[in-house]
C-alpha cells in the first residue's frame, strides 16, 4: 500500500458540527441515493455522505420515506434540500433533524432551468439576503448544523468581491460551514453538465476566502480526483468535497479512512466491499427492489483493474432480468481475478 502524506490545513477550522470531517462526497442527483451510499459505507466508514437534492415542496408532501429515508450505516450523513422559503426551509430542517440526519445543507450550486424556475439554487447568489433570511430560520429550528452550496459566483457576478459579499451576508446570519464550488456558473447558454466542465475552476479564490473568512469551516468542491490533489487542497482550506470521482471511480475513497481520519484499519478489497453488499441486496430484492438499482451503482468498483469489462458486461445484462438477486454480482465476482487487489491503493 502507497502511503501518502495528507497536509491539513494550517487553519483553524471551527464550525457547528460536532466532529471534523476532511473529506466528504458531493451530492449528486440520480447518484447519491441511499444505495449508493450504502455501498460507499463498504469503502469509507468515515467520509461525509450527501443526499441528492430533494425540494422543499418534496419534502413536505411527498412519500418522506421513499426520499429521506436511510440506513443506520449510512450516518455520517447531510440532507441537501432545494428551496427560497424560510418557514418551508424551517420545516424540513425540523423534519431532517427528527429523522436523524447530522446536517442539512442548502443548495445555492445548481444551475439547471428547472431549478431555476423554483427560484433556487445558484440564481440565489444574486439574493444574499434571501439565503441569509433562510439560513436563519433553519438555524432557529433545530439543533443541526446549517450549511450552504454554493458557487464562486454567477453570470457577470463572479468577482471575488461578489462572492466575499455573499459569503459575508450569509455567515452574519449564523451559518459557519460553506462548501464552495470552484467554478462559476452560467444560469442561461450552458447546461447542467456544461456547467460542470466549460467555467475554469478557481482555486485560489476559495483560498483567499478562507484566509478572509479564518473562522469559518470553508470546504473546496471541482475537479478533484486523486488522492494528491485532495492532499494539496487541504494545505489552504477545511475540508474537500469530491464529486464524479466518487461515482467514476469509488475504490478511490478505500484511503480516506486512514488517511484523512487517521484510523489504523486495513480497507475491504474490491471483492470483499462487493460481498458485503449481498445481505442488503437480497433484502432489497425480497422488498420488491429491482437489482439494479443497486448494482448500477457498483459498476465502477472496478474501475480500471483487470476485468472490469466483464464485471460491467454481466451485472448489465442479468441485473435487470425478474428474480436477479445477489448471485448476480457473486457472479460476476468470478470474472474478475483476485490479482486486481495487489497494489490495490489508487
Amino acid at each position: 500500500m502507497n502511503q501518502i502524506t495528507i497536509l491539513k490545513s494550517t487553519k483553524s477550522p471551527t464550525s457547528t458540527r460536532a466532529n471534523y470531517y476532511p473529506l466528504s462526497i458531493a451530492p449528486m442527483m440520480d447518484r447519491t441515493d441511499r444505495h449508493y451510499r450504502y455501498f460507499m459505507r463498504q469503502i469509507t466508514r468515515r467520509t461525509l455522505l450527501y443526499t441528492e437534492m430533494v425540494t422543499t415542496a418534496a419534502i413536505m408532501h411527498g412519500d418522506r420515506e421513499r426520499l429521506l429515508g436511510f440506513s443506520p450505516e449510512e450516518k455520517p450523513l447531510v440532507l441537501q434540500v432545494g428551496g427560497d422559503k424560510p418557514q418551508e426551509l424551517a420545516e424540513c430542517t425540523r423534519i431532517a433533524a427528527e429523522m436523524g440526519y447530522d446536517e442539512i445543507n442548502l443548495n445555492v450550486g445548481c444551475p439547471s432551468d428547472r431549478v431555476q424556475d423554483g427560484n433556487f439554487g445558484a440564481c440565489l447568489m444574486a439574493q444574499p439576503q434571501k439565503v441569509a433570511d433562510c439560513v436563519a430560520a433553519m438555524i432557529a429550528t433545530a439543533n443541526i448544523p446549517v450549511s450552504v452550496k454554493h458557487r464562486i459566483g454567477i453570470d457577470e457576478h463572479d468577482s471575488y468581491e461578489d462572492m466575499l459579499n455573499f459569503v459575508r451576508v450569509v455567515s452574519e446570519a449564523g451559518c459557519k460551514i460553506f462548501n464552495v464550488h470552484a467554478r462559476k456558473a452560467w444560469l442561461k447558454g450552458l447546461s447542467p453538465k456544461e456547467n460542470r466542465d466549460i467555467p475554469p475552476l478557481r482555486y485560489a479564490d476559495v483560498h483567499r476566502l478562507k484566509v478572509d473568512f479564518p473562522d469559518l469551516f470553508i470546504e473546496i468542491n471541482g475537479g478533484l480526483k486523486t488522492v494528491e490533489q485532495i492532499s494539496e487542497q487541504l494545505q489552504f482550506v477545511d475540508a474537500v468535497m469530491v464529486g464524479r470521482a466518487a461515482y467514476d471511480n469509488p475504490y478511490l475513497f478505500a484511503v480516506a479512512d486512514s488517511q484523512f481520519y487517521g484510523e489504523n484499519i486495513a480497507p475491504l478489497t474490491r471483492h470483499q466491499a462487493a460481498e458485503a453488499m449481498f445481505p442488503y441486496i437480497d433484502k432489497w430484492v425480497e422488498k420488491g427492489l429491482k437489482l439494479n438499482k443497486i448494482t448500477r451503482h457498483m459498476l465502477q468498483l472496478f474501475a480500471g483493474q483487470p476485468g472490469t469489462r466483464a464485471w460491467k458486461q454481466h451485472i448489465t445484462e442479468y441485473s435487470c432480468r425478474p428474480g436477479a438477486d445477489a448471485k448476480v454480482v457473486a457472479q460476476a465476482l468470478a470474472l474478475v481475478p483476485h490479482s486486481v487487489e495487489v497494489g490495490m491503493i489508487i
